[in-house]
């Protein structure tokens, strides 16, 4: 029962929450901890490393492409979420876990094994993304969807940031600075010569996925069992789905936009991904440093809705979205001729002779603060194109057809999701290189760009 007040009920805060509960995953995980571990010291290889973790993204990316859509055009026909949502949610949170024995020698859960969770967890995490998004009416309306979307975003945010600073006050800065307001030692006796604070992680954000996914099955009212067979529902399901597809006849160039989108939006995610193995491999950041990097980067990301709010404004979404992908195509650029003894491909940097910016424990060269600051343009970009993508979908909609051109959106979102894991891990095989993974990503983020060049409308308005 949705109140007659602006005020979110509880179920739709509970639904919130779970989508903040799932976030610290990808940012403890994923991105800045477990994953530049996982290659550099389980794997001992950053090269081989990058490839593996581009090798179970594109797995898991395959099984995401060739089923969320169809289980997303089909649940509205199966009737209740919460079934899967639990099962898939079970299951997340126990891989997460079990990351913890994922020693650096190799034993307990080896290299295959980490390689298997993953590519489960992702799989799953894309099913949880279709069902959970599939509750939002039933738990909030179509009144205060917008208010309980916006709410999930920002605890997101808030919380993985909470998390990455509470992951480096207590397992990561102990030990290595005087600081009087930091543990002499890892917290909870964890070894950091058996790498324990970085396997923590794995256990910290299961455990959160449970805790923030418990209200949710307590509070957020589910749909009603429909009289459908699996079976009808799936075949009308996909019914549904080649009718949507073929919405796009007549609509030139919502077409490009979405197949645009699908290229630099997919480049963006693997920019993202793959930012805290590459660091790890090619600038030699230890778990320290990746932390640092996670915190400041996950504060500039939050500036770049403004951004893109204020792009949008000025130029129009279209030449908004252009002006985002071109700055973080010249940031990837940037990155990849970055390393220690190496400024932007032309300057050479001795770090034996040089002198360090500051006596801290991260980011003491130059080589470190350019690539920092790179780190900060691409964060902020990123998060005003998805902000842009949006604004440009309604200016590009027929009236009375959001509901149908969003949800080809949110089909295109996941259609090449293994797109860019692909060219990561193919281009990282063949030329034994990280950079060579990122240039891939450079040149499949070139061509999203290019297609946005023949999109017509989505100017300002004051041009139209």
């Amino acid at each position: 029962m949705i109140p007659s007040g602006d005020r979110l009920p509880l179920g739709a805060v509970s639904w919130s929450l779970f989508e903040a509960g799932r976030n610290p995953f990808v940012m403890l995980v994923t991105i800045y901890v477990f994953m530049p571990y996982f290659s550099t010291i389980m794997v001992g290889d950053p090269i081989r490393g990058q490839a593996l973790v581009a090798a179970y993204g594109q797995w898991a990316g395959w099984i995401v492409a060739l089923t969320a859509p169809l289980l997303g055009a089909s649940i509205d026909r199966i009737g209740p979420r919460k079934p899967l949502l639990l099962a898939s949610t079970a299951v997340m949170a126990g891989l997460m876990i079990s990351l913890w024995w994922a020693r650096p020698d190799g034993s307990g859960l080896g290299i295959i094994g980490v390689v298997v969770a993953a590519a489960v967890i992702n799989v799953m995490f894309g099913y949880t993304e279709v069902l959970h998004n599939a509750m939002l009416a039933q738990a909030a309306g179509q009144r205060l969807a917008h208010k309980a979307s916006g709410l999930g975003l920002a605890l997101s945010n808030a919380i993985s940031v909470m998390v990455l600073i509470f992951v480096l006050w207590a397992f990561a800065l102990p030990g290595t600075v005087p600081w009087s307001w930091i543990p002499a030692e890892p917290l909870f006796g964890l070894n950091p010569a058996d790498h324990e604070p970085e396997r923590i992680v794995g256990p910290i954000a299961g455990m959160l996925f449970l805790i923030g996914a418990l209200p949710l099955f307590l509070f957020t009212p589910d749909m009603a069992r429909s009289n459908s067979s699996i079976g009808q529902a799936l075949r009308g399901g996909g019914c549904a789905l080649l009718g949507m597809v073929g919405k796009l006849r007549g609509h030139r160039d919502m077409s490009i936009f979405l197949c645009a989108r699908m290229l630099y939006v997919d480049a963006m995610t693997a920019v993202l991904l793959f930012s805290g193995v590459y660091a790890a491999g090619v600038m030699n950041w230890d778990t320290l440093s990746m932390l640092g990097y996670g915190v400041l980067l996950s504060i500039f990301a939050a500036f770049g809705g403004i951004l893109g709010s204020k792009l949008d404004a000025a130029l129009g979404p279209k030449t908004a979205i252009q002006i985002e992908v071109l700055m973080t195509l010249l940031g990837l650029c940037a990155v990849i001729g970055i390393s220690p003894e190496r400024i932007l491909y032309l300057w050479s940097y001795d770090k034996a002779t040089a002198v360090p910016l500051w006596d801290g424990p991260f980011f003491r060269t130059l080589p470190d603060l350019v690539y920092l600051l790179v780190g900060f343009s691409n964060a902020a970009f990123i998060t005003a194109s998805y902000a842009s993508s949006r604004t440009l979908l309604l200016r590009l909609t027929p009236p009375g057809e959001s509901g149908t051109f969003f949800g080809i959106f949110a089909l295109s979102g996941t259609a090449t999701v293994w797109l860019g894991s692909m060219l990561v891990h193919m281009a990282t095989e063949a030329y034994q290189s990280q950079q060579a993974g990122m240039a891939a990503i450079a040149i499949l983020m070139g061509c999203g760009l290019i297609g946005m060049c023949f999109v017509r409308g989505g100017r300002a308005f004051k041009e139209e």
